[in-house]
């Protein structure tokens, strides 16, 4: 993950990558068929880790907003060349010419981050903590800003950065859910 963060995927070669963990390119190629297979295997096992720390705080304590708040902080890359970012960029970039399948490992992934967000907002509409809404219509407009945020963040464009991302997403839920 981090030499794919560091150098992109189409600078990363598997001989380097091979030296970095100590296997031969060969080896590599033969458990991954691809370095574009190679790129989505490393993008579902850091999905893996995320979704496993976002059932955590879902599942914590508290209100509905404030699990929701943590939902964004945990979205929202930490910064410029976020190493889980570069990958969803890399796996972006690359999903115009992928296959079937692909596509579909791509789909459940975020797919995962959706409905986690569907249930949390359609909870704080049932506990009366946000005003009535249609949580899946919500989600998908709200995945989408922290998706263009993230991207920009991630990318390092200047004058956007983490904090003024949160900032951005604290003012339209307060205006969403309000």
């Amino acid at each position: 993950m981090g030499m794919i963060a560091e150098r992109g995927l189409e600078k990363l070669t598997m001989a380097a990558l091979g030296r970095e963990v100590g296997m031969s390119s060969g080896h590599l190629l033969y458990y991954f068929g691809s370095k574009d297979e190679l790129l989505l295997q490393t993008l579902e096992w850091s999905e893996g880790r995320l979704g496993a720390e976002r059932g955590r705080l879902l599942a914590a304590p508290g209100t509905a907003r404030g699990r929701l708040d943590a939902y964004v902080a945990l979205y929202v890359p930490e910064g410029h060349r976020d190493p889980h970012w570069t990958l969803w960029l890399e796996v972006w970039n690359h999903s115009q010419n992928a296959g079937e399948e692909a596509r579909e490992r791509q789909v459940a992934i975020e797919g995962a981050w959706h409905r986690d967000l569907v249930a949390l907002i359609a909870e704080g509409v049932s506990r009366g903590e946000f005003r009535p809404v249609d949580p899946d219509r919500l989600a998908a407009r709200l995945r989408a800003l922290l998706d263009g945020f993230s991207i920009h963040v991630a990318i390092g464009l200047r004058g956007t950065d983490r904090e003024r991302t949160l900032g951005h997403v604290k003012d339209f839920l307060d205006e969403a859910l309000g």
